[in-house]
């Protein structure tokens, strides 16, 4: 057993005619994740190019991308599910790269939760414990603990047929997590629930991991999702990361056309010789004069705002999003001629690539 960075709390006590020893501890290990130079091949077809970078010590990271950029095979590879074709996996500073699954101080939360559909949900959480031969005393101890802390301890005689999907999700994660992990790893965890319930279920995974002081690896496709639950969004693309920051950074400035069209809410102009991105919070509509003579060719409503769509003589599409009262005191129409209008300083340059 490797006792580095734990706080032991021997205590004696009896059971009946029996003394027995109890070790209690606190962890509090760093968990440091950092990729350097990774690649994964899948024969001749690269999934993962060359990427490395240094995650955010017990903090939110949400990897983000389309469906093909890489990011699971990346998540899958820091399991230990696929193995790394070149480069390392580093674990505060250790390679651990080629152990198995079980050694590398993480637990992983699947796409479709893989729960067991004859155990009862105390079962399915204790599972691994199971595995690694902990008594039954102690399984039933721990798995009720976790469930108390993700909120099931009602629901532990139960079958995972008879939770909702946000139910099951919960009961996921408490297998995942009993096992102790320094990293949770987390595939499209919200995929498979309705949009009410994945609202409800990011405030609780953030919480979780608040509350456990671990890091969370959360792969996603939403920018939605990860620009509310992360500390850190690693964006993907082409098996490549295009961007690394908070949510802010990455919102307020992307650096590649790729991350302002992919995150949404930005425009792509060629602009003074520039390729330039301006939030289409910030692109504004009149009808005097502006930088760019364009049509309105759709216009959304969302409650407290309004979506305007228009294009330029070119076809190129562009965004103006304003709050409901100002488009109602004078409302666009649909084949209008107006101008687009920004300032130069929400215009950020992007990044030829």
């Amino acid at each position: 057993m490797i006792f580095s960075n734990y706080c032991f709390l021997i205590t004696r006590h009896s059971a009946e005619s029996l003394t027995a020893c109890s070790l209690v501890y606190e962890k509090e290990y760093m968990s440091q994740l950092e990729l350097v130079g990774v690649s994964k091949l899948y024969g001749n077809a690269v999934a993962v190019d060359n990427i490395s970078i240094k995650f955010d010590d017990k903090g939110y990271i949400c990897l983000l991308g389309p469906s093909g950029c890489g990011k699971t095979s990346t998540l899958r590879m820091v399991a230990g599910h696929e193995d790394v074709s070149s480069g390392s996996v580093l674990l505060d500073g250790r390679d651990i790269s080629r152990l198995p699954p079980a050694q590398r101080g993480t637990a992983m939360m699947f796409q479709n939760y893989a729960l067991f559909p004859h155990m009862t949900v105390e079962r399915n959480v204790a599972f691994s414990l199971k595995i690694k031969g902990v008594s039954a005393v102690e399984q039933k101890e721990k798995a009720h603990k976790m469930l108390n802390t993700v909120g099931l301890s009602q629901y532990a005689e139960r079958l995972p047929s008879q939770l909702s999907g946000g139910q099951q999700q919960r009961a996921a994660l408490a297998r995942a997590l009993i096992t102790d992990p320094q990293i949770l790893l987390l595939d499209e965890p919200l995929s498979a629930l309705d949009p009410f319930l994945r609202v409800k279920m990011r405030a609780e995974l953030k919480r979780l991991q608040s509350e456990l002081g671990i890091t969370f690896l959360h792969v996603t496709h939403s920018q939605d999702e990860a620009m509310a639950l992360s500390d850190q969004i690693v964006v993907m693309n082409d098996a490549k990361i295009q961007q690394s920051g908070s949510p802010r950074e990455i919102y307020n400035n992307p650096e590649t056309e790729f991350v302002a069209k992919f995150l949404g809410g930005h425009n792509v102009i060629t602009w003074k010789d520039k390729l330039v991105s301006v939030r289409s919070d910030l692109f504004s509509l009149e009808r005097s004069k502006g930088n760019l003579k364009v049509e309105v060719n759709s216009i959304e409503y969302f409650g407290d705002n309004v979506t305007v769509s228009v294009e330029d003589s070119s076809g190129t599409e562009y965004m103006a999003k304003m709050p409901e009262a100002i488009f109602f005191d004078k409302p666009f129409t649909i084949g209008e001629t107006v101008f687009a209008v920004w300032n130069d300083i929400d215009a950020k340059t992007l990044k030829t690539q």
